[in-house]
């Protein structure tokens, strides 16, 4: 009979936590992305939800902006449609950036509550990401015209 060591009971320990652990990461879904999200400067709080006009799509419109009222006011403006949920991200769109005019192929992907924008011209890795911070609400100004 083999003697059971310290490193054995821990390692049991360990994998026992591991596997029934209720607190274990579980994979995004394409609905981990609705919801309001604050830019990772602040400047501005992005709606995400099912596209109105293209079923199964995911569609992010800016809800709030803190030129809301200024002629640099971006409020109500589609930035984001992308069309497939795969490999635990939005793939297959457009991602627009209204202060440059300017738009890009893009992704989106979920990670608790942190969302990760890759917007892209030809590859992935031609490109930059933004991070935004999941919100329970809009700041209370200035506020965007509904």
């Amino acid at each position: 009979m083999k003697k059971i060591t310290k490193w054995h009971t821990y390692s049991l320990l360990l994998l026992t936590s591991t596997l029934f652990n209720p607190t274990t990461v579980r994979a995004s879904g394409p609905d981990d992305a609705k919801g309001l999200w604050m830019t990772d400067v602040k400047d501005a709080v992005i709606r995400f939800d099912n596209c109105s006009d293209r079923p199964g799509a995911l569609c992010g419109t800016i809800v709030w902006d803190i030129d809301a009222g200024t002629p640099a006011d971006t409020c109500g403006e589609r930035v984001i449609q992308l069309d497939n949920y795969t490999d635990e991200a939005w793939r297959d769109g457009w991602v627009y950036d209204p202060r440059e005019d300017k738009t890009y192929k893009g992704k989106v992907s979920v990670e608790g509550a942190e969302m990760s924008i890759r917007a892209f011209i030809g590859f992935t890795v031609l490109g930059k990401t933004e991070h935004l911070a999941r919100t329970d609400q809009l700041p209370a100004s200035p506020s965007c015209k509904q």
